[in-house]
């Protein structure tokens, strides 16, 4: 496995700055954030390293080269909106940008984009599942042709009242998964797996390794804490964030040890991206910088990247 991490948590820096930290430290590779130039709609939203509006052959032998002479991979070009919004301009909008980004992975010679599937948030699961089957034929059909993979987000996208009631992504679930791999049957469809969004859902996040593995295209780590006692006083139905807290790796309730070995189990050899979202990591550059380091620290007990050896 190689390990890297999301650049949104540096999203002051530049493409140079951000390649740089990843060499300097012993980081692999990077899931390089390619928003559309402009202001954020919400946090870790809006980070652009690699503007693939501008990305003419100068630029893309530039970030080739960049990336060679420092010895770092990019894992993944990552773009997160919610593709099926059931503004219909927004959605024009932001699946026109997917595209531009899956293209852009393909020029670079990555072949992987990381993505979310989107929700419509006050329609059911059906509803949703028979937009999903008109809107993504096509996204897929030209990430097929062009040779690059979509690794779908677990994250529900649900953790305040703008995001309420259903949140901004329906791949939010082992049952939601298949349902969405049956009716969009594409080999190049998978899953970008991160077993915190499990945590706060309560769910299994180990299994789902074993019954995916053939879908598991990219993977992120990344923590969560559930507070029990928050919990048994506002219930299942209230704004998850009221109960429970993103943070870095062996500082919530994920189980490392288990979900490293069954990565190993299913052979997986791929990437392996640090997400950090912790605001307690967030008061300086420094914080932030220390989040990634200690962060790199911890998983590197479970974690054997070999591209360093």
């Amino acid at each position: 496995m190689k390990l890297g991490f999301v650049s949104s948590i540096l999203q002051d820096e530049s493409f140079e700055e951000v390649i740089d930290f990843a060499a300097a430290y012993g980081f692999s590779c990077v899931e390089m954030a390619c928003w559309p130039k402009g202001k954020a709609e919400r946090r870790y939203a809006g980070v652009t390293h690699i503007d693939v509006d501008a990305l003419d052959d100068e630029k893309t032998a530039y970030i080739k080269n960049y990336c060679r002479e420092k010895g770092v991979e990019i894992s993944a070009l990552a773009y997160y909106p919610n593709t099926l919004d059931a503004d219909l301009q927004k959605r024009k909008f932001v699946t026109a940008h997917l595209r531009k980004v899956i293209r852009a992975s393909a020029k670079l010679g990555v072949g992987m984009v990381t993505t979310f599937i989107g929700r419509v948030e006050n329609a059911t699961v059906e509803e949703n599942l028979k937009i999903a089957a008109e809107v993504w034929p096509g996204i897929l059909t030209e990430a097929r042709e062009l040779g690059v993979k979509i690794a779908i987000e677990n994250c529900p996208m649900l953790f305040g009242p703008e995001q309420w009631p259903g949140g901004q992504n329906l791949f939010t679930s082992p049952e939601n998964w298949r349902k969405i791999f049956e009716i969009l049957p594409d080999e190049n469809l998978g899953i970008n797996y991160d077993p915190s969004h499990f945590i706060w859902q309560m769910m299994d996040y180990i299994q789902p390794i074993y019954d995916f593995k053939d879908k598991i295209f990219h993977v992120h780590i990344k923590d969560m804490k559930l507070y029990p006692e928050k919990l048994r006083r506002v219930g299942t139905m209230a704004y998850p964030l009221e109960y429970m807290s993103p943070k870095i790796p062996g500082l919530g309730d994920v189980n490392w040890a288990k979900y490293v070995s069954a990565l190993t189990d299913i052979g997986y050899d791929g990437y392996v991206c640090l997400e950090i979202e912790d605001k307690a990591f967030e008061k300086t550059r420094k914080d932030v910088y220390a989040s990634l380091l200690q962060s790199k620290r911890y998983i590197e007990n479970y974690l054997i990247d070999a591209s360093k050896i």
